[in-house]
């Protein structure tokens, strides 16, 4: 082979980079949005229905189930092999005897602050159980966190495999809740504070969005979260007035997260602002940004250890919107997050593209200035024709309202 007498250097160290761009390689994405796969069994039904089958049970893997009612039927059986029991309540002759037949047994850690095998979502009450008593730290979501920063215990492999299994199981019980539902995503900044204008807009919004039927979807914490979240849980704009009102009381979760959560609390408790039977918002937060504690208005939480993970099943879950107010960085990342799904049409196999609307002209085009390269972006696209641009909360949500 013939070499170049030139170095590489003298050819392209000075050379300018860029021009046109070169046709890309499109690829099939497997998406796992679906509920979980049908050897996972969650209930006692299933399970009871399973045990008496004449079906082998190797392969299921229970999850948090209390089998020390099915002793005599357990130690009966022996088509056992690759069955995996993940927590839950068995005693040791029937763990013996699991094991003996090539069943693999995940013991509960005793001093975790979580159930890692929980087969569903919290709900903000039980994140914040012992806030009124004993104060924030004493809540299951302090300890969670302190438990994910602790140095020892964030290199210890078994704790690390356990947070894993937890977040797998939360996305299986956010996937189940989201199924066949219309889901529209909120994002924005976590600043947005309680008493402004915009936090009321932010909670119009939420509002106006619940009110077409979809499940409002956020990242579950303050800010412009809180604020969507709070709109989807008001029957109707009186509730909503007066909830902004008390709120603007305590504006900020810094300095003091309890005074922040039980102010939230607390009108949940006293306000006919709850809908039963009706799912109308969620909150997907991450103990990885343990200082922005969940705001106490999404009705479910999908609280995750995993921010990757987090971030994008928040995206991959708001599939007929995702409404962008304005933020900083992270609301930044989402954008581009999604501009990527967008891009390569990820989600696009059997459906229109998500809509995704930037709220705020200004913002999105002098501020922070990302408008311009989404269009760039979409240009020849189709991702083009599913980008907006508005600047109120209403143009918003008509863009996302569905048929």
């Amino acid at each position: 082979m013939e070499h170049s007498q030139r170095p590489v250097s003298a050819r392209v160290s000075a050379a300018p980079v860029g021009g046109r761009s070169l046709p890309e390689v499109r690829y099939p994405r497997a998406q796992t949005l679906a509920s979980g796969p049908p050897r996972e069994v969650e209930d006692r039904t299933t399970w009871a229905r399973l045990l008496r089958a004449p079906e082998p049970l190797h392969a299921l893997r229970l999850q948090g189930l209390d089998l020390s009612a099915d002793r005599d039927l357990l130690l009966a059986r022996d088509d056992l092999s690759d069955l995996v029991v993940l927590g839950g309540v068995l005693d040791e002759e029937v763990q013996e005897h699991l094991r003996e037949h090539g069943a693999i047994i995940f013991p509960a850690l005793p001093h975790a602050p979580v159930d890692p095998y929980r087969a569903r979502l919290y709900t903000p009450q039980e994140l914040y159980a012992g806030l009124e008593e004993e104060g924030y730290a004493s809540t299951v979501d302090a300890r969670a966190y302190r438990w994910f920063a602790d140095a020892e215990v964030r290199h210890d492999a078994y704790v690390t495999v356990l947070r894993a299994i937890h977040d797998d199981a939360m996305s299986d019980a956010l996937s189940s809740r989201v199924e066949g539902r219309r889901v529209v995503g909120v994002m924005g900044g976590h600043a947005l504070r309680r008493g402004s204008e915009g936090f009321a807009a932010a909670a119009l919004l939420g509002h106006r969005v619940a009110g077409t039927g979809a499940v409002v979807l956020t990242g579950g914490g303050p800010g412009a979260m809180e604020a969507a979240n709070l709109g989807a849980w008001a029957p109707d704009e009186v509730v909503l007035a007066d909830a902004l009102e008390d709120l603007a009381r305590v504006p900020d979760f810094a300095p003091n997260i309890g005074a922040w959560a039980e102010s939230a609390l607390a009108l949940r408790r006293d306000a006919p602002g709850e809908w039963p039977g009706r799912l109308r918002s969620l909150g997907i937060p991450t103990w990885y940004y343990g200082h922005e504690p969940p705001n106490a208005f999404a009705q479910l939480v999908a609280k995750f250890f995993s921010n990757a993970l987090r971030e994008d099943l928040l995206l991959a879950h708001s599939r007929d919107g995702l409404v962008v107010l304005p933020g900083a960085a992270g609301t930044v990342q989402e954008i581009f997050q999604m501009a990527t799904r967008l891009y390569y049409e990820v989600d696009a196999t059997d459906r229109p593209l998500t809509p995704v609307v930037l709220v705020g002209r200004r913002h999105w085009t002098e501020e922070l200035p990302v408008w311009g390269l989404l269009q760039a972006l979409g240009e020849d696209r189709r991702m083009r024709k599913a980008l907006f641009l508005v600047d109120t909360v209403d143009e918003a949500a008509a863009v996302v309202a569905g048929g």
